[in-house]
């Protein structure tokens, strides 16, 4: 049976006996539109603690019990992916100018840098080292992966993680099944809907008709807005809703910097009013112990 996941792109397979238990247990969470436990998403790691994007990062948001880290795929000069953000180096690394510019060696010299700007040990790592340090221990949102969608498919049936990989993207539909048509019988896909724009409950209604995504990943500016309220309704038993509290403008405000002053107000109001079981974060440690103590993951 097709099973697809969230806004956005969100590619995974079916679990095979061997799976570990960890992801096996993400994996059930995320594909059932009844769950009540929140996901958890790291935001390019743990990055308060490691680099972004970095294998630390990555190991650390598994020990704090995150159950999806999201990472971020560039190509280098001489095809190689690579986790980074940005096409150039110069924000997260001690080099300047695009990567696109650059070939894997040459990026091999470079030290990454912190959330302060500062230079630390950590060097950049493939795709490949990211989904190996990753592998049977938690799900991976892969952005900005769509653009090499085959060369990251050849790279998951070789680490054998096919069956942890959420991708997204904001595509409509139609363009999804034409572009990703060949892998759809086996993976997850999860749209992204701006809820601000006019045609978003067009796009969400024929998601849900023609694809059935186990999740939405939705965005808004404020809490003006009724769909937010709607769609907890409306999507209920259907798909998960996804929300991000990276700023303020991505949620209504109910952003991390809200939840720090009243988590109540902040997470609290996405999950108790707008029905969100999935959100993605920069404070995985702060959002982790506030569920705990709600009994909302274990």
């Amino acid at each position: 049976m097709k099973k697809y996941i969230m806004i956005g792109i969100l590619f995974a397979f079916p679990f095979c006996l061997s799976a570990d238990e960890p992801v096996k247990a993400i994996y059930a969470k995320i594909t059932n539109p009844d769950n009540k436990e929140i996901t958890v998403v790291a935001h390019r790691a743990d990055w308060r603690y490691a680099p972004e994007n970095s294998l630390a990062a990555i190991e650390s948001s598994i020990r704090l019990g995150a159950d999806v880290v999201e990472l971020d795929v560039q190509k280098t000069k001489d095809g190689q992916l690579i986790l980074m953000h940005d096409k150039t180096l110069d924000r997260t690394t001690t080099g300047k100018g695009k990567v696109a510019e650059w070939t894997l060696d040459s990026i091999r010299t470079l030290y990454l840098k912190n959330g302060a700007a500062l230079k630390t040990k950590h060097r950049v790592p493939t795709l490949e080292e990211a989904l190996l340090a990753a592998k049977g221990k938690i799900m991976i949102n892969l952005d900005k992966a769509d653009r090499y969608f085959d060369q990251v498919y050849e790279l998951l049936q070789k680490t054998g993680t096919t069956e942890q990989i959420i991708m997204k993207g904001s595509k409509p539909a139609k363009e999804v099944k034409a572009r990703f048509g060949k892998y759809l019988d086996e993976v997850i896909y999860m749209p992204i809907v701006n809820l601000d724009k006019e045609d978003a409950k067009r796009q969400i209604d024929v998601f849900v008709e023609d694809m059935r995504p186990a999740a939405f990943e939705l965005l808004f500016v404020k809490d003006s807005n009724p769909l937010p309220r709607m769609l907890a309704d409306s999507l209920k038993g259907e798909s998960l809703i996804w929300y991000n509290t990276l700023w303020d403008t991505m949620a209504g405000g109910h952003d991390d910097d809200m939840s720090l002053a009243n988590p109540d107000e902040g997470y609290g109001y996405l999950i108790d009013v707008l029905g969100c079981r999935i959100i993605q974060t920069d404070r995985p440690a702060y959002l982790l112990d506030y569920l705990r103590k709600r009994g909302l993951h274990d």
